[in-house]
């Protein structure tokens, strides 16, 4: 049975950065490697505590970006206070970061540049990145992308955001909670916003920017591998903390149906479409006969697939067919317990189907075997399959 590998984060108390990464050292990402990344960006001005506290009488891993204070005869500003994104693109491209932690790391600073960029009026490039781009959260951003790709995350999901209510204090002053960056990063990447009575701000737009990670709804059925607590740094009623689980998802029995209807596309290119779908791996793919508008004569494509092969699919149908649109749902499939077997017989070697249901085995040679013996003993289909059948061995 095929499993992914996915970050489930389950933000009942909001989510932060620090948050974030605490809860991802929790489940098993090392100090270690997380020192060496940040090591490379050569970045000066903080230091990183690493420790275990009790939330609500919950034990979690607490992990803190200390900034060092100003002296007092230094400049007037602190100099990451006018970092722009440019700056901090051209700091992670220059650090030697491994490509996925790099990849993580630019999503979620771009992610926050777009919203701060839609809340300030200005471009993307033109954003000064103030407390959202200081020391602490470059820390954060490129601390949980190391963790997540030591971790071998597949896909992130997120639970909706738990969120407090109220104003909030901030370098351009008061602002409503949630933050507009928040308001502006949930607004782009389809989050949740869920707000409760609890006054101040939960989720921080560096949490927000880790939340738009998520690809997909958590999935109805998974199995929790591991659960990794991460500590926030408030005193709340209920337990700050941002609960990841490590979860596989179950996905055998669980695929994508894509539809398209045709009333103007020849034979000769639906047959073409249709194995050009099989060959990028579609599990089936089969025509219905239908009517459309103005009684034209017309057939569904339908194409069963998994979920990593959607967008592949839809490229193949919007360049091979006159389709404009396609519709997909998700659909559930009962299987039988399956395997491939080798057989041995008189007329040569084939493959065989070999199914269990209800503690029975129930067998079927495959046509491209029955085919080839067929052929080349001059028998005809039937005969042949026949005739495998009644050499199936008894060890199968």
């Amino acid at each position: 049975m095929e499993k992914k590998r996915t970050l489930y984060l389950e933000c009942r108390s909001g989510i932060s950065g620090d948050m974030t990464v605490a809860a991802l050292l929790d489940l098993g990402a090392t100090e270690e490697n997380l020192r060496n990344t940040l090591a490379q960006l050569h970045l000066e001005g903080y230091k990183i505590r690493i420790g275990r506290v009790q939330k609500s009488g919950v034990d979690a891993c607490d992990f803190h970006v200390i900034l060092e204070e100003e002296q007092p005869h230094t400049h007037h500003h602190h100099t990451h206070e006018h970092r722009t994104w440019k700056d901090i693109e051209h700091m992670l491209d220059n650090a030697g970061l491994k490509p996925r932690v790099l990849e993580l790391s630019k999503e979620m600073f771009r992610i926050v540049a777009d919203a701060e960029g839609k809340v300030h009026g200005r471009p993307r490039e033109e954003v000064h990145f103030h407390e959202v781009g200081a020391v602490d959260s470059i820390v954060d951003i490129v601390s949980a992308a190391a963790c997540m790709e030591e971790l071998g995350i597949d896909r992130v999901v997120v639970s909706d955001l738990w969120e407090g209510q109220g104003h909030v204090h901030c370098q351009h002053g008061i602002l409503p909670v949630p933050v507009p960056a928040v308001v502006q990063i949930a607004a782009g990447h389809g989050l949740h916003i869920r707000q409760t009575e609890q006054q101040g701000e939960m989720v921080t737009p560096t949490g927000a920017a880790i939340a738009a990670l998520s690809k997909g709804k958590k999935p109805e059925k998974f199995t929790i591998v591991k659960v990794g607590l991460g500590a926030g740094k408030k005193e709340l009623p209920k337990a700050n903390i941002l609960r990841a689980m490590l979860i596989e998802e179950e996905t055998e029995g669980e695929l994508w149906m894509l539809e398209t209807n045709l009333d103007d596309c020849s034979g000769e290119i639906m047959g073409y479409c249709m194995e050009c779908l099989l060959e990028a791996g579609a599990r089936d793919v089969f025509f219905t006969p239908i009517y459309m508008k103005k009684n034209r004569p017309a057939y569904r494509l339908s194409i069963l697939c998994d979920e990593e092969q959607i967008g592949e699919m839809d490229t193949i149908l919007f360049r091979e067919t006159t389709t404009i649109g396609v519709r997909r749902c998700r659909v559930e499939r009962d299987i039988l317990k399956r395997r491939i077997e080798e057989i041995s017989t008189s007329y040569g070697t084939a493959r065989v189907k070999v199914c269990e249901f209800q503690g029975e085995k129930i067998c079927y040679p495959e046509y491209e075997s029955v085919k080839e013996l067929a052929g080349k003993h001059g028998k005809s289909y039937r005969e042949m399959y026949r005739i495998l059948k009644e050499n199936l061995p008894e060890s199968l």
